[in-house]
């Protein structure tokens, strides 16, 4: 299998000696323990998996002793399995005062949190990593996604062109590391296991009654809805089960960075929006496996293709912020009168307006939604469409147009 470096090692190296603890979060299968592994060849730091019962049992049960040990510098993989570790890994820090003696992973990201900010606020620094993103697939540098021009060309200087053909087959593939180092061939089979193995267990661990038939369809009515403002009861009906339900395994999907929201943009300027988040997958491949699509050239035309593309450029231009270490900033926009704006970013005191679309000729009819956002108090930048255009060009001056292949 190929190593396929990650952009979030060069934070990892440079956190670890300004931290006694570095945490890494993330789903299952995306790559944190093989990165850390990577990372260690050649020092003298070792390795612990508390998927081991053995080494987990001890971690509970005498977590002093297991700290002896497995002395620091050390890597902990799954740490949320014991987190009785914490109080000992602080009496470790406080007494040694070591940058980087701890690494630690973890797949449930909120109850891990809640260990970490219990008893190591201040001691650990806490990054995310998720599944692939474009540029590290195509092995280019990723700074976070910005909309300014020199940037774009430097980035086109970087990369090989994508048509639409490669995009909906990056779209289909997914980005899990197993699927895209063609460590296994069949994406769908691959999405299948990681269900029934990963998200299953993970999910029955964080949920004790769960009918793994309600939970595979709940999740199909979810990927269903992508890119859609969030609509509990629909996804409840679909599923057969109760809102309640609903909201608590959508809470968990979360928890486990298989989804995530973008929220309205708002502030007290602007009146009449609406306050309901829009649901994302963080990685496509799961959405096309779970909504049954056979293949990219079907998807590519089928009813699905503008919210399964919006999708994946919303969670492409995330994970350039994410893998850098970085929280996005990102939002979408809609009044009370149905005007959207598919994504707006925040940054350096500006707010830039972009519209996703499949069209490789955009206009200026795209972009005059964006004035709606000239009476908000950050001032508006410059805006963009995202669609199958080759190059990167302009619609007028204040709008460029920016290839999906380029994020």
């Amino acid at each position: 299998m190929n190593y396929i470096p990650r952009n979030l090692e060069q934070i990892v190296n440079q956190v670890t000696k300004e931290y006694p603890a570095v945490l890494v979060t993330g789903p299952r299968q995306v790559g944190k323990t093989t990165m850390l592994r990577k990372l260690m060849e050649g020092s003298d730091r070792s390795y612990v998996s508390l998927d081991d019962l053995g080494e987990r049992s001890l971690a509970r049960e005498d977590p002093e002793l297991f700290l002896q040990m497995h002395k620091p510098p050390v890597l902990i993989d799954e740490v949320q399995y014991a987190p009785e570790l914490f109080t000992y890994i602080k009496i470790y820090v406080d007494t040694r005062q070591e940058p980087g003696a701890f690494w630690l992973t973890g797949s449930q990201v909120f109850r891990l949190m809640d260990g970490v900010q219990e008893s190591l606020a201040g001691r650990v620094a806490v990054l995310s990593l998720t599944s692939l993103a474009q540029a590290e697939i195509c092995g280019s540098p990723m700074p976070p996604f910005e909309l300014e021009l020199d940037a774009l060309r430097e980035r086109e200087g970087e990369r090989t062109p994508a048509d639409v053909n490669e995009i909906f087959q990056r779209i289909y593939r997914g980005s899990m590391p197993a699927v895209v180092s063609r460590q296994v061939s069949n994406s769908q089979i691959f999405y299948s296991s990681y269900i029934s193995t990963y998200i299953e267990r993970d999910v029955k661990e964080l949920s004790e009654a769960i009918d793994s038939l309600k939970f595979f369809r709940f999740m199909t009515a979810a990927a269903a809805r992508c890119s859609q403002m969030l609509n509990v009861s629909e996804i409840a009906q679909d599923a057969d089960i109760n809102q309640k339900q609903a909201k608590d395994w959508l809470q968990i999907l979360e928890k486990l960075g298989i989804i995530f929201y973008l929220h309205p943009y708002s502030n007290n300027l602007l009146k009449r929006l609406v306050k309901t988040p829009k649901l994302y997958f963080y990685d496509s491949g799961l959405v096309c496996y779970l909504t049954r699509w056979s293949s990219a050239e079907v998807l590519q035309s089928g009813a699905m293709n503008g919210a399964v593309l919006e999708n994946y450029v919303v969670s492409e231009i995330a994970k350039t912020y994410i893998n850098s270490g970085r929280e996005p900033y990102m939002y979408y926009y809609r009044d009370k009168d149905a005007r959207e704006i598919d994504l707006v970013l925040e940054h350096d005191g500006m707010l830039n307006p972009l519209e996703i679309k499949k069209t490789s000729n955009p206009g200026t009819e795209l972009t005059r939604v964006f004035g709606l956002l000239d009476k908000a108090s950050v001032p508006r930048g410059k805006g963009a469409v995202i669609c199958m255009r080759m190059k990167v060009g302009a619609i007028d001056r204040d709008n460029y147009i920016v290839p999906v292949w380029l994020i």
